[in-house]
C-alpha cells in the first residue's frame, strides 16, 4: 500500500491524494454499513421486539461509527503530517465516544417505551399503570442524564489538556470547587429529589393535586420540575423539591375514587327526610356515580336556617366534581318545585307560605311571597 501511495504522489498532489483516500473511506464504509445491517437483520429476525426495534434506530448511528473508524484508518496511512494526523485521529475518537453514548441512549429508549406499551393510564382504575409510568419517566430522564455526563466525560478524558485541567481542580479542592458547587446544587438538587419521588411516589403521573391552593392534575414530571395542568388548563410549573419539602394534598395517592360533598343551606321547614331520598334518586340516576357512597345529613344549625351535606362518591376527581355540580342543581330545582318553603330564610314569608290553601303551584307561591315580601324584612 506504502508503494501504490508512493508512486501516486509523483503525479497527484498530497492533499488531493488525501482527499480522494477519505472520500474511499466513506464510500467503503457505506458498502460495509449496507452488508452489516443486512446481516443483523437476518439473524435478529426471530428475536425480541427490543432487538429489532434497537437495530432499526441505530441504522444512523452505526453508519456513521463505521465512517468514523475508516477515515481514522485513512487518516494513518494519508500523507498527511504528524499535527494534521493526530487531530483527525483525535476527532474521531472524540465523536465515536458520543456514539457509543447515543446507542446507549437509544437502547434506553427502546426498553423503556416497550415497558411503557404494558399499562394504559386512560383507563379508570389505572392506580398501577400510574404508578409504573411515574417510576420509569423519572428514572429514563435521571438515566438519560447520567448517560450525557458519562459519554461528555469520557469524550473530554481524550482530550490531555482537559484532563490535565480536571485531575488539577480535583487535586486542588479549593475556591474553584467550591463555586462549582453552589452553582451545580440546585440542579443536584433536584435531581435527587427526582430519583427520590420516583422510589417513594407522592404523586405520580395523573394525579389530583392542591398545589399553592390550586386544584390540577400532575401532568408531566421531569428531570428538574413538575408540570401540574390546573383546571382552567393553565399550567402550573413546580420544582420538584416542592413535593419533597412542601405539604400538599394528593386527591389520589392511593385510589382515583373520591367523596364529593355538595352543601345546601335550607330553612327549618326543609323536608330532610324527603331531601334524602331525593338524594339517592339522583344519584342512582347520575353514571357519574359509583354506586359506593351517598348520604345526606344536617350538619349544623343556625336560628333561621339548617347546613344540608350531601356526599356522594366518583370514581374519579373529574367525576366527583360533575357529580357534586349535579346534586346541587337538581336538589335546588327539586326544593324549588316542590317545597319552596325550605328556601325561604325569612321566617314570616315561611309562615305565609304555608298558610295559602294550596290550590296555587308551589313555584307560583314562591314568586309571590317574594314580590310582597315586608319592607321592614328587606
Amino acid at each position: 500500500m506504502s508503494e501504490i501511495i508512493a508512486w501516486v504522489r509523483t503525479y497527484i498532489p498530497d492533499w488531493a491524494v488525501t482527499c480522494i483516500m477519505m472520500a474511499a473511506a466513506i464510500a467503503l464504509a457505506l458498502v460495509l454499513h449496507r452488508a452489516v445491517m443486512w446481516t443483523m437483520r437476518r439473524l435478529l429476525a426471530r428475536r425480541s421486539e427490543f432487538w429489532r426495534n434497537t437495530l432499526s434506530r441505530l441504522r444512523r448511528p452505526v453508519r456513521l461509527a463505521l465512517i468514523l473508524i475508516l477515515v481514522g484508518r485513512a487518516a494513518d496511512i494519508a500523507p498527511m503530517d504528524a499535527t494534521q494526523t493526530a487531530l483527525v485521529q483525535q476527532t474521531t475518537l472524540v465523536l465515536f465516544i458520543l456514539l457509543v453514548g447515543w446507542a446507549v441512549f437509544i437502547a434506553l429508549d427502546v426498553a423503556s417505551a416497550l415497558y411503557m406499551r404494558r399499562f394504559k393510564i386512560d383507563v379508570e382504575d389505572n392506580l398501577i399503570a400510574r404508578k409504573h409510568v411515574t417510576q420509569l419517566r423519572i428514572l429514563r430522564r435521571a438515566s438519560g442524564t447520567l448517560i450525557v455526563i458519562v459519554t461528555v466525560g469520557f469524550a473530554l478524558m481524550t482530550i490531555s489538556s482537559v484532563r490535565e485541567w480536571g485531575f488539577s481542580l480535583l487535586a486542588a479542592g479549593g475556591a474553584a470547587g467550591v463555586i462549582v458547587g453552589l452553582s451545580l446544587q440546585p440542579l443536584l438538587t433536584n435531581l435527587i429529589a427526582g430519583v427520590q419521588i420516583a422510589m417513594t411516589q407522592p404523586i405520580r403521573i395523573e394525579d389530583a393535586v392542591i398545589v399553592e391552593n390550586e386544584w390540577g392534575w400532575v401532568e408531566e414530571i421531569n428531570a428538574t420540575y413538575v408540570v401540574v395542568r390546573l383546571w382552567d388548563w393553565r399550567r402550573m410549573v413546580v420544582p420538584l423539591t416542592y413535593f419533597i419539602q412542601t405539604p400538599f394534598q394528593n386527591w389520589t395517592r392511593e385510589t382515583a375514587a373520591l367523596i364529593g360533598t355538595a352543601m345546601i343551606h335550607v330553612s327549618h321547614a326543609a323536608p330532610v327526610a324527603a331531601m334524602r331520598a331525593k338524594l339517592e334518586e339522583i344519584c342512582k340516576a347520575s353514571p357519574l356515580w359509583d354506586g359506593r357512597v351517598v348520604n345526606l345529613a344536617v350538619t349544623d344549625v343556625s336560628a333561621k336556617t339548617m347546613e344540608v351535606r350531601c356526599l356522594a362518591s366518583a370514581r374519579n376527581a373529574p367525576q366527583t366534581f360533575d357529580l357534586r355540580c349535579e346534586i346541587r342543581e337538581k336538589m335546588i330545582a327539586w326544593l324549588q318545585a316542590d317545597h319552596p318553603a325550605a328556601l325561604l330564610y325569612d321566617r314570616n314569608l315561611t309562615e305565609w307560605v304555608a298558610q295559602k290553601d294550596g290550590k296555587a303551584s308551589p313555584a307560583a307561591l314562591l314568586a309571590e311571597a317574594l314580590a310582597n315580601r315586608p319592607a321592614s324584612d328587606s
